[in-house]
């Protein structure tokens, strides 16, 4: 379509383009305002007459070129419509053909998937049968298991070891876990649910079996019998079982044992004596288990049982509810003293006890546990605090209330002009805060020194922030001081004006004084701020006042000039002497007197600054 399209060549000092006129957004207006941009009304003009000829011969070429097909084209359909009825028949045939065979073929692939839906169901059915087989023959296994190591009983546990009855959990286990495979995937079927009760027996049995086998192993520190029972605990996916277990039959008699309240509140060193029997219990009943598990340095990685960590799930939440239900009082904010202590007592315990654990990852995996933040939150550290915010700002509000009737007052201000100094003297001399603070963060374990730091670089920009107007508003202090004495130079012409003085010769006071407070910053505050900014307020200052001079001088200086036209016209009014501005003496008029002096005034003022941002500059 495009090439159909294209527009015929024009000459190159064309002023607007061809192919703009075949833009779909074409505009006539915005055509013209663009070409007008660039040449005369007159010559676009003549651009589109030459361009519009180019055109019309375009066209003219374009008919000759295909004139004889366009007078054919009539001799060329004859019997055109003969040929087409002739095609119709045929087609019909064909089209009811094709049609029969697109129905024949969809019957195919309806049967074809009507079948591969029958082999779906049959294989899931086959599979889901095959699985309550395989769980039949686990449950009935099992059962064997069971009721042979039962009728051998007393000869297998008085002539072997019970090693033996370890080995045999083992494959009941191993059995017992393809059960539960199959058995899960096979949710929902008669047939399962018929054998449920028997799956429940077995898993009773086995629970209690492997209870019972850790517990003998611990009674007797035999590490196979416990290495035994921990792995199978591990192939039936329960070691969290055999940690709870652990807890409550190991750990939880000796905690309810060594935390005695009453003990604690009587003796001195209660608290730390009761936290040193905790610390006691992992090396002396937990050695055996550490070592199985890997918990211990001394243990063999070949015989190692995983995925056991006896000292955070087992040892730990025992000794926080020990900590919770036997002494409520640990807790207890009411005398700051004592809760510091307590406190301070409780957290080395803490540390001590994750010295303890194994590695990095179980401190870890202790400090993520609940029941270890359950006992961070049991400390109240925000009442305490409010505790001893009231008994400082109490103390001091004291002090401060209690002042001596006839102080020596000119003693107490040296003293606070001192500790200003001193003051001054440490602020300079302390290192960056980030360094002092970031040693006893990672002290304490605390590892986002960035959100520290960017807290203190807010407090920094926040303080920046305030510079700028503090400026400012010196800045403005300054310039108001100093104004207050320049914007005298109103008073210049009530000076001059009909009262017959000398012609001057020095500049008004009024321009040293306006003077003072820039030299007062200067001499007074030199030692105490930085010479860069001392330069900043004076320029800023200066910059402000001298324009409000210039243009109060502006203003003297206009009305003097009106004053003196309109004695003038007077003058000429009159036709008289009377209004001559010229003084009495015949000498220098009022006026000019007055132009004299806001001269002499505006250089000197001008020296003045000249000198004192040299100064500056210099310093």
């Amino acid at each position: 379509m495009e090439a159909a399209m294209n527009l015929p060549r024009g000459p190159e000092n064309l002023c607007f383009d061809k192919d703009e006129f075949m833009k779909a957004d074409f505009d006539v207006d915005h055509f013209v305002s663009d070409c007008r941009k660039r040449v005369q009304l007159e010559e676009l003009r003549e651009d589109l007459e030459l361009y519009y000829k180019l055109l019309k011969t375009a066209m003219v070429e374009l008919i000759n070129k295909d004139y004889a097909d366009f007078v054919n084209l009539s001799t060329n359909l004859v019997g055109m419509d003969k040929a087409l009825n002739q095609l119709s028949v045929p087609l019909g045939q064909l089209r009811e053909e094709v049609m029969s065979l697109k129905s024949c073929v969809s019957e195919g692939i309806q049967a074809v998937d009507d079948r591969m839906t029958k082999q779906e169901d049959i294989r899931r059915k086959k599979m889901c049968v095959l699985r309550l087989i395989h769980v039949i023959q686990s449950v009935e296994k099992i059962e064997k298991i069971l009721h042979s190591q039962g009728t051998k009983e007393l000869s297998s546990l008085e002539g072997n070891s019970p090693l033996i009855t370890g080995q045999v959990l083992e494959r009941i286990a191993t059995e017992f876990n393809q059960l539960q495979f199959h058995a899960v995937q096979s949710k929902g079927t008669p047939l399962l649910d018929k054998v449920r009760p028997r799956i429940a027996g077995i898993t009773a049995m086995l629970q209690q079996s492997l209870e019972g086998l850790l517990l003998e192993g611990l009674q007797t520190s035999n590490v196979d019998i416990i290495r035994h029972c921990l792995r199978t605990y591990a192939t039936i996916d329960k070691t969290r079982d055999a940690e709870a277990l652990v807890g409550q039959v190991l750990v939880k008699p000796y905690v309810d044992e060594v935390m005695v309240e009453q003990y604690v509140q009587s003796h001195p060193n209660g608290l730390q004596a009761m936290y040193n029997r905790l610390l006691e219990f992992v090396p002396h009943h937990c050695r055996l288990l550490r070592e199985v598990t890997g918990g211990a340095i001394s243990s063999e990685k070949a015989d190692i049982v995983p995925g056991y960590d006896f000292l955070v799930n087992s040892v730990w939440p025992e000794i926080v509810r020990g900590l919770e239900e036997k002494l409520p009082s640990l807790f207890n904010p009411g005398n700051p003293d004592v809760f510091h202590e307590k406190y301070t007592a409780s957290m080395d315990f803490v540390r001590k006890f994750e010295r303890q654990c194994g590695s990095q990852a179980s401190v870890k995996r202790l400090r993520a546990h609940p029941s270890y933040h359950s006992f961070n939150n049991k400390w109240n550290l925000p009442v305490y605090f409010q505790i001893r915010f009231r008994e400082i700002a109490g103390a001091l509000e004291e002090a401060l209330t209690d002042t001596l009737e006839e102080a020596p007052a000119h003693r107490l201000w040296k003293l606070s002009l001192q500790i200003l100094a001193r003051y001054s003297v440490f602020i300079s001399e302390v290192p960056d805060i980030l360094d002092m603070i970031k040693p006893k963060l990672e002290m304490i374990g605390f590892k986002n020194i960035s959100c520290i730091a960017g807290a203190l670089e807010d407090s920094k920009t926040s303080l920046s922030a305030c510079v700028p107007t503090l400026n400012n508003r010196i800045i403005q202090d300054l310039s108001e001081s100093s104004f207050a004495y320049l914007k005298s130079a109103l008073e210049v012409p009530r000076l001059y004006r009909r009262t017959n003085k000398e012609v001057p010769t020095k500049a008004s006071p009024y321009v040293d004084s306006a003077l003072k407070p820039f030299f007062r910053l200067q001499n007074d505050y030199r030692d105490i701020l930085k010479q860069p900014m001392i330069h900043q307020w004076l320029e800023g200052a200066l910059s402000e006042s001298t324009q409000k001079y210039y243009e109060t001088v502006s203003d003297v200086l206009s009305s003097v000039k009106k004053m003196e036209e309109s004695l003038k016209r007077l003058k000429q009014a009159r036709r008289t002497a009377t209004s001559n501005p010229v003084g009495t003496n015949g000498g220098m008029s009022d006026d000019n007197k007055i132009r004299l002096q806001l001269a002499l005034d505006v250089e000197y003022f001008g020296e003045q600054v000249i000198f004192e941002v040299h100064f500056v500059t210099v310093m």
